[in-house]
């Protein structure tokens, strides 16, 4: 559908086979989650947290939003929020903006925490990036599903106000490869990490939503 992020996106799917079986059953049950409220006529929201929403919080976001456009999976709304408000790291635009999004950069929020407006391609915008808390009033209330990528915000937020379903789904945080000649490559293998995790939960969602389709009669 997206010319600017097909080529990508189909070499992430290559790496499908590479993850974890204990993180397999949880991509499983976030995609049971999702198939369920939509059978509902339900909000699907998924809002990703980590602790300063700057790293891998807004790569689960914008992945899970790319993933779903490549599996045309309608419906789907994703957030990110964190435990307390930092800024989007700079490296994780970069990080997006070598997988092909589209990143440009608005300063109305202030320059220690500027919005960064993202596209699959320019005329596309999929979202926002800016660091907030999880229950900022621009996100979900209630009814969402919070996926937890970081340990830190997993083991200080053990309930999560409004959410219907918590799925702890934490990443190393490539902040340890800050100013360092690595840093570029770790953030690549962190965003592709969730990349390939996105990919492979929007199209478990897409093959859950065609088998439970009533079979049509002669």
């Amino acid at each position: 559908m997206y010319s600017t992020l097909s080529a990508s996106l189909v070499g992430y799917l290559d790496q499908v086979g590479s993850i974890e079986p204990s993180r397999l059953a949880l991509l499983d049950q976030l995609a049971a989650f999702v198939v369920d409220r939509q059978q509902h006529d339900q909000p699907v929201d998924l809002v990703y947290i980590c602790t300063h929403n700057s790293r891998r919080s807004h790569f689960g976001q914008f992945w899970a939003t790319a993933a779903a456009n490549y599996f045309q999976v309608d419906g789907i709304r994703t957030w990110s929020g964190g435990t307390e408000v930092t800024a989007m790291n700079p490296r994780s635009v970069a990080a997006l903006e070598r997988a092909g999004f589209t990143v440009h950069k608005d300063v109305t929020n202030g320059e220690q925490n500027p919005r960064y407006s993202i596209s699959i391609d320019t005329d596309q915008p999929i979202g926002v990036g800016f660091s907030k808390v999880y229950d900022d009033p621009s996100n979900p209330s209630k009814g969402f599903a919070a996926i937890m990528t970081c340990g830190s915000a997993d083991a200080g937020c053990p309930f999560v106000t409004g959410s219907a379903i918590r799925i702890s789904l934490p990443y190393i945080d490539p902040k340890a490869a800050d100013d360092t000649a690595e840093e570029a490559q770790v953030y690549d293998l962190r965003s592709g990490q969730v990349a390939v995790e996105q990919l492979y939960l929007m199209q478990q969602v897409k093959e859950l939503i065609a088998n439970t389709k009533p079979s049509k009669t002669a």
